[in-house]
């Protein structure tokens, strides 16, 4: 049997003329609530605060904020301002690493660390630009050269200046 699956089931139907069903609520809430502001306050009051309903009416209807409905953005903002925040710092665990690090420091060798190729090929290559890098700038020892094929190695980069101090 052939069953017809629905389409476009995230359009909501327009119900009343270009409007839908939420945008009407929206914008009919917006005006009411401007009417009736309008009525109750005097003009100088009134004014400012029927601008602003109308204005949020509209935009609960019409506007989205990072393709998602404005009434979303103000729930999230609503709940920011309400919501206790909690931030946590653990400074303990952060001053172990540090000294942990440091006494590694002071134990080891000052040698050039040189890593082993990996079956990584990021790994690999950021490696071989590394030491490519090296040779270029004339910073590297020999066993970089020797690790290095022949037919990738770089000659040093050299400049006027430093042709002419040698």
């Amino acid at each position: 049997m052939q069953f017809q699956v629905p389409q476009f089931i995230e359009v909501e139907d327009k119900i009343f003329g270009p409007l839908t069903f939420k945008q009407f609520v929206y914008v009919a809430g917006g005006g009411g609530l401007a009417y009736l502001i309008w009525r109750v306050l005097p003009i100088y009051l009134a004014a400012p605060l029927v601008a602003g309903s109308l204005g949020l009416g509209a935009a609960l209807a019409f506007m989205q904020y990072n393709g998602r409905p404005f009434i979303l953005a103000l729930e999230h903002g609503f709940y920011f301002f309400l919501r206790s925040k909690l931030y946590l710092w653990n400074n303990q665990r952060r001053n172990k690493k540090l000294a942990a690090s440091a006494n590694e420091q002071h134990q080891q060798t000052p040698e050039i660390y040189v890593p082993k190729l990996s079956e990584s090929r990021l790994h690999e290559l950021a490696w071989s630009l590394d030491i490519k890098e090296r040779i270029a700038a004339g910073v590297a020892n020999e066993d970089d050269r020797n690790e290095m094929p022949r037919s990738r190695l770089v000659a040093p980069i050299r400049t006027a200046r430093s042709a002419l101090v040698q």
